[in-house]
């Protein structure tokens, strides 16, 4: 089934592998239902739907695909969801934000059918790409310092630097210490294990506490989000969330393709320019996202920790069918999250690093071309400063055309990214942001 002799591995070497890309992306179980708990969605939800979404997404891949990558509420999208759409574009709710995010999954599916999703990547332009994963990055890293007070609110500044002396910003600064120690060290899902070290010194110093105990059975306090399809697109239309399902298809369909195409590269799986069963692989993340949703979470992705794995060995879906089942058994670990993700400052230094992460297409810029790097330079920073990854995308659209167009290189410029400029002035000009 997973083919692999022609791939050159076993299956010891898969599990092996497939335990470490498990590692290296676990803390999204803690990181996803902190963040989109801000949104007022219940924890209890987004731990369930989290792992839901993951299971589904990652055995489509391993089944259909055969690919070893991972499937997850991305890094990002959440943060768009809790910070950006819930509570503007006429004050809508989660639930409003869920049919919103279920709109997107079917529109998603329709395009991974279609070659209209390679054609769209091929249209926007790299620096477009690269400045929209950076500034999600930057975005990413600023929430887990505010959160943990590193960071906190100036009257006149904006931002400034937090009291030092407070035990959360203390906890948190050892703890990104150690994570980032272990990552220097090549240490197979550092992430993951710098959450344990900080929340064993939390328990120790006596920060966190496991008044629930540990194991439980899951459940979804509010059970399916979306049951009528047609409803969902009543809320969309109803209260104008276009723009926002043009965002969420935006950023998903660049993060994850881009990060299948790395990994299978990394893999060896590629041929020439072309990646086989990509229509398969495509198709995961747009169901999971889609299934996300009924549930309770934030836009599927495909996650660039697959790559550990691949280092590791890991060549075919097996990999990601043992990732599945192990995030079938976190399921059971939802009283232990819980008591994790209340303290922030075990959480916040994941955020930071794999914002820093995140930042590293920042390289990849032209920036000494005016016309391409002030568009990517404007979604940097408006993205953090705006607190709106939509904001971000649009003003770096919306200028990008116009600099070229006045550079008289206008036919350079793909007929799609004229559309989309028009469509999201649009949306600055007239719709609530």
């Amino acid at each position: 089934m997973f083919k692999l002799k022609e791939n050159q591995t076993n299956a010891k070497t898969e599990v092996l592998a497939g335990i470490t890309t498990f590692l290296t992306m676990v803390y999204i179980v803690v990181v996803n239902p902190v963040i989109l708990s801000d949104a007022g969605v219940p924890f209890e939800q987004v731990f369930t739907a989290t792992i839901v979404a993951a299971v589904v997404g990652t055995l489509w891949m391993a089944i259909f695909a055969n690919y070893p990558i991972a499937i997850a509420p991305g890094m990002g999208l959440n943060a768009y969801f809790a910070y950006s759409v819930v509570g503007t574009h006429g004050n809508i709710d989660y639930q409003t934000a869920f049919a919103a995010v279920f709109i997107a999954g079917i529109i998603f599916i329709i395009l991974s059918l279609t070659p209209f999703r390679s054609k769209l990547i091929e249209a926007i332009p790299d620096n477009l790409k690269h400045g929209i994963t950076s500034g999600i990055g930057l975005f990413i890293a600023f929430i887990g310092l505010r959160q943990t007070g590193i960071i906190t609110s100036h009257p006149s500044n904006l931002v400034a630097l937090g009291d030092l002396h407070e035990p959360s910003a203390i906890l948190a600064l050892i703890g990104l210490t150690v994570t980032l120690i272990l990552m220097v060290l090549r240490v197979n899902g550092a992430l993951f294990f710098g959450m344990v070290v900080t929340g064993l010194i939390a328990f120790f110093t006596g920060q966190l506490s496991f008044d629930q105990g540990f194991l439980s059975l899951p459940s979804l306090p509010e059970g399916l989000m979306i049951l009528n399809p047609f409803q969902a697109l009543g809320d969309v239309i109803q209260h104008s969330l276009y723009a926002v399902v043009f965002s969420f298809l935006l950023v998903t369909i660049f993060d994850t393709t881009g990060t299948m195409v790395g990994v299978a590269q990394q893999a060896g799986l590629m041929k020439g320019k072309t990646m086989p069963r990509a229509r398969e692989a495509l198709l995961s993340d747009s169901i999971g996202t889609t299934v996300g949703a009924m549930f309770g979470t934030s836009p599927t992705s495909a996650f660039v920790e697959s790559s550990a794995g691949v280092a590791a060995g890991g060549r075919t879906g097996l990999t990601s069918l043992t990732v599945a089942i192990l995030f079938i058994v976190s399921a059971f670990f939802g009283p232990l999250v819980s008591a994790v993700s209340g303290l922030s400052a075990i959480t916040a230094p994941a955020l930071i690093i794999v914002g820093s992460l995140m930042m590293g297409s920042i390289a990849q810029i032209k920036w000494g071309e005016l016309d391409e790097a002030f568009p990517a330079f404007l979604i940097v920073l408006s993205m953090p400063l705006t607190s709106s990854i939509a904001t971000g995308i649009a003003l770096g659209f919306i200028s990008y055309p116009i600099m070229k167009v006045f550079k008289g290189k206008w036919r350079d410029v793909h007929p799609l990214v004229y559309i989309f400029a028009v469509l999201f002035f649009y949306q600055l000009a007239f719709l609530p942001h």
